[in-house]
């Protein structure tokens, strides 16, 4: 892993590679779920939605739904990394950021692999496993945040529920980087512990499909 100067933000360790590499992800992201929930695409020939207001506000929206989720999922895992005594910042995958955004604006899919927090240092399959959970553990944990904003504290701009894309998104997320396979968290925690591993899952398929 190539490594900067470091840069520190109160007990925060990062680095000017860290900080843009995140904020393209952020921005990609977000912006790629803001062609979902906006139904632009231009298999559906909606893709002049993107010259609306609604898909401005939207993109405004994504960026503290998914944008949010993403960027405290990243951080989980640095810091839960840190916490080990490793060194551990993110690294954004372009190739990944072009295919989530091309699959959103040509067929309004979203395949949501934007980077990953690089680990440097010796460490366990037991620790690799906590430090993959806590990403999508913590999309878990937001999701129950918008999820009780939504119950007792409605907030709706032009028939859109923020707290509802908000909780979607992020249980979603959860649930998406459970899949065991490449670099996705689900193998870490797979092969450190099947029975964590089955238990998230199922957590995330609950939020996701049972609401």
């Amino acid at each position: 892993m190539k490594l900067d100067k470091i840069i520190k933000l109160g007990s925060i360790k990062t680095s000017k590679i860290e900080l843009i590499d995140i904020t393209k992800a952020w921005i990609a992201l977000s912006l790629a779920f803001t062609f979902i929930y906006a139904g632009a695409s231009i298999i559906n020939g909606n893709i002049s939605k993107v010259l609306t207001v609604s898909f401005l506000m939207m993109f405004v929206i994504s960026l503290f739904t998914a944008g949010l989720g993403f960027l405290l999922h990243e951080l989980a895992h640095k810091f839960a990394a840190q916490y080990y005594g490793l060194t551990a910042e993110f690294r954004a995958f372009d190739q990944m950021l072009y295919l989530a955004m091309g699959l959103a604006v040509f067929i309004g899919f979203i395949f949501a692999a934007p980077g990953a927090v690089i680990i440097s240092g010796l460490v366990t399959r037991k620790e690799n496993g906590i430090i993959s959970a806590a990403g999508p553990l913590t999309n878990y944990l937001l999701g129950i945040i918008f999820l009780v904003l939504l119950i007792f504290y409605p907030v709706v701009i032009k028939s859109i529920n923020i707290w509802s894309i908000g909780f979607s998104i992020n249980m979603w997320l959860g649930l998406f980087n459970m899949i065991p396979f490449g670099n996705l968290d689900g193998l870490k925690v797979f092969n450190w512990s099947k029975l964590v591993w089955i238990l998230m899952v199922l957590t995330g398929i609950y939020f996701v499909f049972g609401f």
